[in-house]
C-alpha cells in the first residue's frame, strides 16, 4: 500500500462523521470532492440515464456464482448457500465509511422489507482492507442495518464477483446467475443526492426476475468509493512454471487433462498450458475448476480437488507476469499413466460384446448388456473403474454384477461402481475389497446422449484385484438411500425431497455420492447416532449434473447399529434454472435427464467372516417419507 491509499484507508475511517456532515446539498460537489480528491481517487462522469459498461466481460452479469464462505459479524462461517430458499439475493457491497455506500444502507432496508415476503434477502459484503470486524459491528448498529452483514477483508469475494467499488450490487436468480449489476438507483452520486431517483435500476430488475421476465438493463457504472485492495504481487516474486506452475497443474489438472480422459484438452506440457493460459485463469478464479461441488465446512474428503487459494494466487501471479518458464532443472519428475486409466492398469477388462450405435438425435432409452466374467471362485475387487468407449456420446455407465447361478434371479445385482462426469473410479482402502461371486455377470447401465451424428461405442470396464491377506478385513458395498415418490409442482423453485435409511448393524462408511437430474439444486446428508449426536457428513450446495462425483472420506465414518443416514435434497423446477427442460411440467421419478431422480448412494463396509463371507444389512428400515 503506498503512502496515498494508506493515508485514505486511515483518513476514511477516522473522519466519517466528518465526510457525512459535508454530503448534503448544497455543498456536497466541491466538499465531497476535495475529500475525496486529497485521497486520489479519481471520479468517472456522472449522468442521469444508466451507462451500460463498453466491456461485458468485466462484471459477472449473465454468469453463476460460485458458492463462498465468508465471516459475518458474530464470527461464524457463513455461506453464500445457507440462503438457497430464497428467490432472488442482493449482494450489496459495503463501504464503512463511504458517504455514498452508507447513504444506501436505508434503501437496502426499505427494499428488504417490500420484498422478502417474494423471497428476497439481501447480503452485505465488507471487502476494503484494514476494515477490522469491531468497525462493521459498529457501523452495523449505527444504521441499524437489519440484513446480513460478511466480511472479505483480502477482497477474495470481490474478485469472484469482479467488483472494483462500494455501493455496487449484484442480483442473482434462483440459480444465482447474476442478472444484474451495478448502481442501486441515481439518486445519490459524487456531486449530486436527489430526495427521490429518477431511475430505479435494481428494483426494476428485481421485479423484472421475479415475473420470469428478461432484464432490460443488466449492467450500469457503480457509484461509490473504490475497494482498497491489500497488495499481494509481491507474495510471489518469481514465481515459473518450471518450479511451481507445473506441479500444480500435475496434482491438480492432470486428472482429467490428458489424452483419453474428460478433459477436452491436454495440459501435460508447457506448450498445452500458455495454449489454455487464459482460460485457466478464468476457470480457477471463479472456482469453476477443479471441479469441486462440497461445503468445505463439512466433511473431509480425500479426493478434495478445491484449489488452495495460495496456487490460485501463484497461477494469477504467474499469469499476469507473463507466464515465464524458469529453470528446467526445477521441473517435477513426469507421473506416467495408465493410458486411459485413472486407477492404473488394470488386472482384467471386461468390454460390451460388440459396438453399439446411437443415432444422431431424439431419445435414447436406457439400455442394458450383459457380459459375463467366467470366475470360478470369488474373486476380490481392490479397484474397478469404467471407462467410456466414446466420451462424446456416453453420458453415464453404471455397472452390477449378478449372480447368474441363482434360480429366478431377475434383479439387476449388486452395485459395483460407475462412472458420470467428474465420478473417479472406485478404489477401496487397504484390508477392503468387493466381492464378486463365481460365474457372476455384469450388467451394463448404458446412458447414451446423441450428439447430432450416428456415433459407436464399444465402453468396458477394469478391475484390479485385491492382492492382501485373505479373507480381507472387510467388504465393501454401495447402496442408494432413495425417494421414489416424490412429485414436484410446475414452476417451483425450492422443492423439498427427503430420504432416509437407518443401519441395522454396525458399519463403517466410505464415500457418499448423491444423485439428481437436471433440476437438482442441493444436496445434505445428515448422520444421526444411536447415543442421539448429529452432524452433516457432506453437504452439496450447488449440485451439478455435468459433473457428478463420489465423496471419499479421508477417514472413514463409524457408523454403529441404529445410525440413521437422512438425504435431504432440493429442485429447482422453475424457469430461473437455465438447463431445466420445461418449468411448465409436473416432474416424478424417471430414468431420463428431464425425468428426476432423488438418490443417495453410500458406500460402507461390513466385517467379513472367516469364510470371506459376510452378515448382510437388513433393508427393512429403509424409509420414504
Amino acid at each position: 500500500m503506498n503512502p496515498t491509499q494508506k493515508e485514505f484507508s486511515l483518513n476514511r475511517r477516522a473522519s466519517k462523521s466528518k465526510i457525512l456532515s459535508v454530503f448534503t446539498p448544497p455543498g456536497i460537489g466541491r466538499a465531497l470532492i476535495v475529500c475525496l480528491a486529497l485521497s486520489g481517487i479519481v471520479w468517472p462522469v456522472q449522468s442521469d440515464t444508466p451507462l451500460t459498461l463498453k466491456e461485458s466481460a468485466k462484471t459477472m452479469a449473465g454468469h453463476r456464482v460460485s458458492n463462498f464462505t465468508l465471516t459475518d459479524l458474530e464470527g461464524r462461517q457463513v455461506a453464500l448457500s445457507d440462503f438457497s430458499d430464497k428467490r432472488v439475493i442482493v449482494l450489496f457491497i459495503m463501504g464503512n465509511g463511504c458517504p455514498v455506500a452508507n447513504l444506501y444502507l436505508t434503501e437496502l432496508k426499505k427494499l428488504q422489507g417490500t420484498y422478502e415476503k417474494k423471497g428476497l434477502q439481501i447480503i452485505g459484503i465488507e471487502s476494503n482492507s484494514g476494515v477490522t470486524r469491531e468497525q462493521l459491528v459498529e457501523q452495523a448498529r449505527d444504521f441499524k442495518v437489519t440484513f446480513p452483514v460478511l466480511h472479505d477483508p483480502d477482497q477474495r469475494v470481490a474478485q469472484l464477483l469482479r467488483v472494483t467499488r462500494t455501493a455496487e450490487t449484484l442480483l442473482l436468480d434462483g440459480q444465482r446467475v447474476v442478472r444484474y449489476q451495478g448502481r442501486i438507483d441515481d439518486r445519490f452520486g459524487y456531486t449530486h443526492k436527489r430526495n427521490q431517483p429518477r431511475r430505479r435500476d435494481l428494483e426494476e430488475a428485481l421485479d423484472q426476475v421475479l415475473a420470469g421476465e428478461s432484464v432490460t438493463i443488466s449492467e450500469t457504472e457503480p457509484v461509490g468509493c473504490l475497494i482498497t485492495c491489500a497488495r499481494q504481487a509481491a507474495a510471489h516474486p518469481e514465481v515459473t512454471y518450471a518450479k511451481d506452475v507445473s506441479r500444480i497443474i500435475q496434482q491438480r489438472c492432470h486428472e482429467c487433462h490428458r489424452p483419453g480422459m474428460v478433459g477436452p484438452f491436454s495440459l501435460l506440457d508447457y506448450d498445452d498450458v500458455l495454449e489454455n493460459v487464459d482460460m485457466i485463469k478464468e476457470v480457477v478464479t471463479q472456482r469453476r475448476m477443479p471441479p469441486w461441488h462440497a461445503d468445505p465446512r463439512h466433511g473431509n474428503f480425500s479426493n478434495n480437488r478445491r484449489m488452495p487459494q495460495e496456487e490460485v494466487d501463484k497461477l494469477v501471479a504467474w499469469i499476469d507476469a507473463g507466464t515465464p518458464f524458469g529453470d528446467r532443472k526445477d521441473l517435477p519428475p513426469p507421473r506416467k499413466y495408465a493410458p486411459g486409466w485413472v486407477m492404473g492398469e488394470p488386472d482384467q477388462v471386461f468390454k460390451l460384446g460388440e459396438s453399439v450405435t446411437i443415432q444422431a438425435d431424439g431419445v435414447v432409452p436406457y439400455r442394458y448388456y450383459t457380459v459375463p466374467t467366467h470366475f470360478e471362485k470369488d474373486m476380490w475387487i481392490q479397484a474397478a473403474e469404467c471407462r467410456p468407449g466414446n466420451r462424446a456420446v456416453v453420458h453415464h455407465i453404471i455397472v452390477f454384477a449378478r449372480d447368474s447361478k441363482k434360480e429366478n434371479n431377475e434383479g439387476i445385482g449388486e452395485f459395483v461402481t460407475g462412472t458420470a462426469p467428474g465420478d473417479p473410479p472406485l478404489i477401496l482402502p487397504p484390508g477392503v475389497a468387493l466381492k464378486i461371486s463365481p460365474g457372476s455377470e455384469l450388467v451394463f447401465q448404458m446412458h447414451y446422449t446423441p450428439t447430432g451424428k450416428v456415433e459407436k461405442d464399444r465402453s468396458q470396464m477394469g478391475f484390479i484385484f485385491y492382492k492382501g491377506a485373505m479373507p480381507p478385513k472387510g467388504i465393501a458395498h454401495t447402496r442408494p438411500v432413495l425417494n421414489m415418490s416424490f412429485e414436484i409442482p410446475p414452476g417451483e423453485p425450492n422443492h423439498e425431497v427427503k430420504s432416509s435409511y437407518t443401519f441395522e448393524r454396525n458399519v463403517v462408511l466410505l464415500g457418499l455420492m448423491p444423485h439428481m437430474h437436471l433440476r437438482g439444486k442441493d444436496f445434505l446428508y445428515r448422520a444421526t447416532f444411536p447415543d442421539g449426536r448429529s452432524e452433516i457428513l457432506l453437504s452439496v450446495p450447488s449440485y451439478d449434473f455435468n459433473w457428478q462425483g463420489n465423496y471419499n472420506f479421508t477417514e472413514p465414518v463409524s457408523a454403529p447399529a441404529g445410525t440413521k443416514i437422512d438425504c435431504l435434497a432440493h429442485f429447482d423446477n422453475s424457469a430461473d434454472n437455465r438447463a431445466n427442460p420445461d418449468p411448465s411440467r409436473k416432474v416424478r421419478w424417471g430414468d431420463q435427464t428431464w425425468e428426476e431422480m432423488m438418490i443417495g448412494w453410500v458406500t460402507y463396509v461390513v466385517p467379513s467372516l472367516p469364510d470371506g463371507g459376510s452378515q448382510p444389512v437388513k433393508d427393512a428400515r429403509l424409509s420414504v417419507p
